[in-house]
């Protein structure tokens, strides 16, 4: 939605190869399709259960391939300080 930022006319891959945009942006929307409602839940649980949102629990599971547990406390907490870094640039 909205209006382009600038004038470019070319394909929406750049001056890159159009395959590897394709193949990157089919992994980005089967890796972000929404879970089941059940999955959901689970997640939402386990990450309220470890101090966690539900975008910081899913994250991980996206990006390091696992599910954190009570036993990871310092992967936790390095999770939290990382989320109050980013509050706090918004109103540097």
């Amino acid at each position: 939605g909205g209006p382009p930022l600038d004038d470019y006319e070319g394909p929406p891959w750049g001056k890159g190869d159009p395959y590897i945009f394709l193949a990157w942006r089919t992994a980005h929307d089967k890796a972000w399709k929404a879970p089941s409602h059940a999955v959901m839940l689970m997640r939402l649980e386990k990450a309220e259960r470890l101090g966690l949102t539900y975008e910081e629990y899913t994250l991980e599971i996206l990006e390091r391939g696992r599910h954190l547990s009570e036993d990871e406390a310092e992967r936790i907490a390095e999770i939290r300080r990382a989320r109050r870094r980013r509050r706090s640039s918004h109103f540097a």
